[in-house]
């Protein structure tokens, strides 16, 4: 069965079905601002990026849909870079800061995704992987909806998802608002 480009085709109107929301908590959960570089993991339109732009040195939007990113492209502060999640074109410790919102669920190798993503994060940084709770009877219709959209989903549990955090350096801890999910993961500074 071949795959579908569900985002590509939907890039033009992505935002006026999934508009653009408050992003403090995500913030302030991420610790923005910061003097450095913030990756938007599978950012898409950049529909939440556009509102950290000030808030980082650097705003990268990664995501695997081209059609996304022209999206992004055309808002301020925005870098956009169409790659995989799983092999992304960055040097080791290249982001003090790194988000994903609503994307775990969506990409093919969510194990290999968070050891490329903790590669990248610099030491004494923070990444948030905001989720849907799939414990929740609305994050539960909307699994059973993707599934019959033939979407490749496969949504996990917040505590399935903080144990990909096996490494040693890692502090992760999760925050629920709603049916909202927060996955926080802070980067220790190795000892001297």
């Amino acid at each position: 069965m071949p795959i579908i480009d569900h985002f590509g085709l939907l890039a033009p109107l992505y935002e006026t079905f999934i508009p653009s929301k408050n992003t403090e908590e995500l913030s302030i959960l991420a610790g923005l601002p910061t003097s450095g570089a913030l990756l938007d993991a599978g950012g898409g339109t950049g529909r939440v990026a556009q509102f950290m732009s000030e808030k980082a040195s650097l705003v990268v939007v990664a995501d695997l849909s081209c059609k996304m990113l022209a999206e992004a492209n055309q808002k301020e502060g925005l870098s956009p870079v169409c790659t995989p999640t799983e092999t992304l074109p960055f040097t080791d410790g290249s982001f003090e800061r790194i988000i994903m919102v609503d994307v775990l669920h969506h990409v093919i190798d969510r194990k290999r995704t968070i050891k490329e993503l903790w590669r990248l994060l610099a030491s004494g940084g923070t990444m948030v992987i905001e989720e849907p709770d799939v414990r929740t009877l609305p994050v539960i219709l909307i699994a059973i909806a993707e599934k019959l959209a033939l979407m490749r989903s496969h949504f996990i549990s917040p505590s399935r998802i903080a144990s990909l955090f096996d490494f040693t350096d890692a502090e992760v801890r999760i925050q629920k608002n709603g049916t909202t999910a927060y996955i926080i993961a802070k980067k220790q500074i190795p000892a001297k």
